[in-house]
């Protein structure tokens, strides 16, 4: 995926006044990270919310503050209104590209097992993400498992792994 920008204004309106921001077009977010104070932002919310609906967490954007401050990010969190699925607010995490980091990676099951295809089987998932160490540029965005050379007895997930990233453990402790 390309590189993905955002010009980002600082925001002074916190708590309960960022509701005519929203009404103004704007999308509240904060900015976060080891080596920075947290900072208020918000973004233009059309183009948050078209680009940001193709974002993994694991997905670096880069974030443009007005005075020319460039900042690389993770989307942490996105925080939704429950009735009409709009995005209301988002956290940001600022990453330094020559230090490990540890996060999680959405699993992609491609494929059909033969377990399922012969014995008209049903394939129980046990995990969708994965939590792996990495420096933020070699982060992947997602996860390919090719579930049609899995065996039944057999993990998908302990074949190679992509260069550069490890795997720390799955979010169910395994």
């Amino acid at each position: 995926m390309e590189d993905i920008v955002f010009q980002v204004k600082d925001r002074e309106i916190i708590g309960k006044q960022v509701r005519a921001l929203r009404r103004a077009g704007q999308l509240p977010a904060i900015l976060y990270g080891p080596h920075i104070e947290p900072k208020a932002i918000s973004l233009e919310f059309r183009e948050a919310s078209r680009v940001l609906s193709m974002v993994s967490s694991s997905h670096l954007v880069k974030l443009v503050l007005e005075n020319g401050e460039i900042h690389t990010a993770l989307v942490r969190q996105k925080q939704r209104n429950p009735l009409t699925g709009a995005l209301i607010h988002i956290d940001f995490q600022a990453v330094s590209l020559t230090e490990k980091l540890r996060t999680k990676v959405s699993i992609d099951l491609q494929g059909e097992a033969p377990a399922v295809k012969i014995f008209d089987g049903v394939l129980v998932t046990g995990q969708e993400v994965i939590e792996v160490e990495s420096l933020p540029g070699d982060l992947p965005e997602r996860i390919v498992v090719d579930i049609f050379s899995a065996e039944p007895d057999r993990r998908p997930g302990s074949g190679p792994r992509s260069a550069g990233a490890r795997r720390c453990r799955g979010v169910d402790g395994r």
